[in-house]
């Protein structure tokens, strides 16, 4: 156990989501375990374990932007002020979260009442607290989504807030600009960087070179932050076969973790596969294209998300949006998660049909190519520069910059 704690706790460290040091993981093997002594905090958080059947507790304080980010959301957002939560609007809380509850008090009943029903909390100027039933692994993705979902949801609300402000000609809120400024420039640190990235380029030999190839793709994926969690899929296509991560795996830890799934159907081999198997066939069959990557980059999943059109049911746009809709010459398509008949396996293929990249709204990004995953991951990395930059350049004319 105390093993799989110094593994999360490095990955809270190098996803750049907190400081392993200041993190408090709390974990219940033979007897409770944790990387700090059971004392102060540490005690008071050991005592959810008491009221709570759960194998986990992560706290911690997120790092810079994320510290920021919240501590703005809970400065300015309404619903937090009013309802005790965060509700963000991106697929991973619809997913995972539904909304994200606000702990006013460091006490084991306050903590645990919030946990009760959700996987996450934000403990006032404190932190970030998560817990897994099973495994340690599970607080980790709560914690690292609920990084994911508070981005996503300040920048997208700055954004709607101008845009508010210029349709109305009235003055934005000054306090939520300066408060903006510092944000972004904390931000710049996660501006992506594809210097030093080289992947291979030479068609993969039987089983064990596909899987090298995809474990390869998704450790880029990760390293350049442009998923969070263990969301994200990948696939090859090799010999009729489509090789894709399994649902629920991390994508730098996919050298066991992949699935051979026949084309013709010939096997149910794939009921261990990523729930966005369909899709990945789907693309493959319409396109030809044998190396797909499917990552969660922050400002293509914001942007999807800023549609100006009025008289729409904001809450069918994710899975039924009709508008033709594109970012920066992305196509820009709804779908859920899944085979149902809103699901993304209509949409996203036809998308890259005509494109070589798709954004997904409010979820993340498909990319494909043949032959190997360079172009896949150098589109991915593109669409998130591309889509950053965007961004800025739409709050500037906002703010008449």
């Amino acid at each position: 156990m105390r093993t799989l704690i110094d593994k999360y706790l490095h990955k809270l460290q190098v996803q750049g989501l907190a400081d392993r040091e200041h993190a408090v993981f709390l974990a219940l093997d033979a007897e409770l375990v944790s990387n700090r002594p059971i004392e102060s905090d540490v005690l008071t958080l050991s005592r959810v374990f008491d009221t709570m059947s759960i194998n986990s507790l992560l706290f911690a304080e997120p790092a810079e932007p994320y510290r920021s980010i919240i501590r703005e959301i809970l400065r300015c957002g309404a619903s937090c002020s009013t309802q005790g939560r965060i509700v963000p609007m991106d697929c991973e809380t619809r997913t995972f979260f539904h909304d994200i509850p606000v702990v006013d008090a460091f006490e084991p009943e306050a903590i645990a009442a919030a946990l009760s029903h959700r996987k996450a909390a934000i403990i006032r100027d404190r932190g970030i607290v998560t817990y897994g039933v099973v495994t340690p692994e599970q607080a980790f993705v709560s914690f690292s989504s609920t990084c994911f979902s508070t981005f996503v949801k300040y920048f997208y609300d700055v954004l709607m807030h101008l845009e508010q402000c210029h349709a109305r000609v009235m003055p934005p809120d000054q306090e939520m600009l300066a408060g903006f400024d510092t944000v972004a420039r904390l931000a710049e640190g996660l501006a992506v960087d594809d210097r030093g990235t080289e992947l291979m380029s030479a068609p993969p030999e039987g089983d064990e070179g596909v899987i090298g190839m995809i474990a390869e793709a998704g450790r880029a994926v990760v390293d350049h932050r442009l998923v969070d969690s263990y969301f994200g899929n990948i696939s090859y296509v090799h010999n009729n076969t489509i090789y894709i991560s399994q649902t629920g795996s991390s994508l730098d830890e996919l050298e066991r973790c992949v699935d051979a799934v026949p084309l013709d159907g010939s096997s149910s081999v794939g009921i261990t596969a990523s729930s966005e198997l369909s899709a990945h066939k789907n693309i493959h069959a319409l396109t030809g294209a044998s190396a797909i990557l499917h990552g969660h980059p922050k400002f293509p999943v914001i942007l999807s998300m800023h549609c100006l059109k009025e008289g729409c049911d904001r809450t069918l746009c994710h899975k039924s949006c009709k508008e033709q809709r594109s970012v920066a010459g992305i196509p820009v398509v709804s779908g859920e998660i899944g085979t149902g008949p809103t699901g993304l396996l209509h949409t996203v293929p036809a998308a890259l049909g005509r494109s070589d990249g798709a954004i997904v709204y409010g979820h993340g990004v498909f990319t494909a190519g043949r032959g190997n995953f360079r172009h896949p991951f150098a589109r991915l990395l593109e669409i998130e520069r591309t889509c950053r930059e965007e961004y800025f350049r739409r709050i500037g004319e906002l703010r008449g910059r």
